[in-house]
């Protein structure tokens, strides 16, 4: 069984996978939450400068996360081309446009998360994969795209 799947990135995509597979990206918001509301706290006990410096570095934790990625995916030379790629009983595939060209084994594969919209394929190394759903033709696909992964990496992280 192949599964062929094709999309153009977006910038959501790389946060969803960052969100997805760094637990730094998934917590920034509540931490950002936590440190907004101890700085309101602090403002009611009349401590104007630390609670408006709580309040400021809440907003900078809670923007980074977001902005950052952006920046790094604008920067990127690849990030905004067209993928297609391939996966079967064997490995998965991808190419950027003519640029690069990507083939993984599934054994070289050490995990794999999914979140609502994205499969973060973790690679040899730091590097990840982020395919997002939109990607595959049809629900049916994706199913068959997580039956190959279940199959030939193990369950989900």
């Amino acid at each position: 069984m192949s599964v062929d799947f094709a999309w153009t990135p977006r910038p959501a995509d790389w946060w969803v996978a960052q969100r997805t597979a760094v637990p730094l990206f998934r917590w920034a918001p509540l931490f950002a939450l936590v440190l907004c509301a101890t700085s309101l706290v602090v403002l009611w006990l009349d401590m104007l400068v630390p609670a408006v410096f709580g309040l400021v570095l809440a907003f900078v934790i809670f923007a980074a996360v977001p902005i950052g990625v952006s920046a790094n995916f604008r920067g990127h030379p690849l990030a905004d081309r067209p993928v297609t790629g391939s996966a079967d009983a064997h490995s998965m595939r991808m190419v950027v446009g003519d640029a690069a060209r990507t083939e993984l084994g599934w054994v070289e594969v050490p995990g794999w998360t999914e979140s609502s919209r994205v499969f973060v394929v973790r690679a040899p190394g730091d590097g990840t994969y982020a395919i997002p759903h939109r990607a595959f033709a049809d629900a049916q696909a994706v199913a068959a795209f997580r039956a190959l992964l279940v199959e030939h990496v193990g369950p989900a992280a």
